[in-house]
């Protein structure tokens, strides 16, 4: 599955402001988007506290997949997300990142 991905820093910064989750492994940050279209988009990235280019990027793979596997069923049409890399990100292994991801999703979703 893809989805759009934030691509403008503006996108980016209008997403921090939005409510968030943080998890040992990584911070999801999800906005509502007022423009009307139901699609989700995805935005990820990783500081320089993360590690060297080579770091930054496997973690951002990872959230990548992490991003692929979970956000159709637990994602919310009509959203922006950021996934945001911590230090653990690109070494925790698979499963406890994708229960990090999953459980932020959960809580960033409305109360039903």
């Amino acid at each position: 599955m893809s989805l759009p991905h934030l691509k403008k820093r503006k996108e980016f910064l209008a997403a921090n402001k939005a409510p968030y989750q943080a998890r040992p492994s990584v911070v999801v940050q999800c906005r509502a988007r007022s423009d009307g279209t139901e699609d989700m988009r995805i935005g990820f990235t990783a500081t320089k506290k993360t590690g060297n280019a080579v770091a930054r990027n496997r973690a951002k793979r990872r959230m990548r997949e992490a991003a692929r596997a979970l956000l159709p069923q637990h994602g919310r049409p009509g959203h922006d997300y950021v996934f945001i890399a911590r230090d653990a990100t690109k070494s925790c292994d698979w499963q406890g990142l994708l229960d990090d991801v999953k459980r932020a999703l959960i809580r960033l979703s409305p109360k039903v």
